[in-house]
This record gives C-alpha cells, structure tokens and sequence, in this order.
C-alpha cells in the first residue's frame, strides 16, 4: 500500500504540522491580545483627553466663580441671596419639610444606646 518514502513523507509532515500548531495558537492568542490593549490604550486615552479639558474648565476663574453660585449658593458680600420655594416643590408627598436632627446627634444616640444593654432590652 505506502511506500516507505510515502510513511516517512506523511510523518514528516506530521511533525512539521504538530510543530507548528502550538507557536500559530500562541500568534492568534498574542494578536488577540495585542487587539484587546489596543482598545483598552484608546478608552484610556480619550479619558485622559476629557480628564484635561475638564482640568482646563476648572482652572479657569469664570468656571469656579459660576459653580460657587450655583451648587454652594455663595454670593459676594454686598450681594443678598434669595432661594426661591415653589409651592409644587412642597406639595410633593416625599418631599421632606425640613432637615430633621443632624446625623451625628442620630450616631451618638445609637452609641449610647449600644452602650447600655438594658435600655435595648424590651421587657
């Protein structure tokens, strides 16, 4: 049937191909993650390009000046503020009507009752 040279022609073929497998599995893996870096290298880079412009944005003086006023309601001091409610605002049903006690009067209540064991403890 096979020729000696026809055996020792398929088994060197064999070998060639099985040689070959392992370093081509590592070129697709390598190229796959060289592709995978490369999208992950532009996300970063556009992030640092927003993360500039908006260093550039906030060092300006214009910038910080509106953000005081808007988000911390400073105003100069021959300037009077007003902070106008709307009656829509206040017939909310989970609208709060004011701030209730303040958080650390609340932690330390909690502390004081973590502390005494017989005041947790309901008869």
């Amino acid at each position: 049937m096979l020729t000696s040279r026809a055996a020792i022609l398929a088994l060197v073929v064999c070998v060639i191909a099985l040689s070959l497998a392992y370093p081509l599995r590592e070129y697709v893996a390598q190229r796959a993650q060289i592709a995978r870096l490369q999208e992950e290298r532009a996300r970063m880079e556009a992030s640092v390009h927003e993360l500039r412009s908006r260093e550039e944005a906030l060092s300006t003086d214009e910038y910080v000046e509106r953000e005081a006023r808007l988000r911390l309601h400073y105003q100069y001091p021959d300037e009077t503020a007003y902070i106008v409610v709307r009656p829509e605002d206040e017939d909310e049903p989970g609208a709060e009507a004011g701030p209730g006690e303040p958080w650390f009067t609340a932690l330390w209540r909690s502390v004081q009752e973590a502390d005494d064991p017989a005041a947790g403890a309901a008869p």
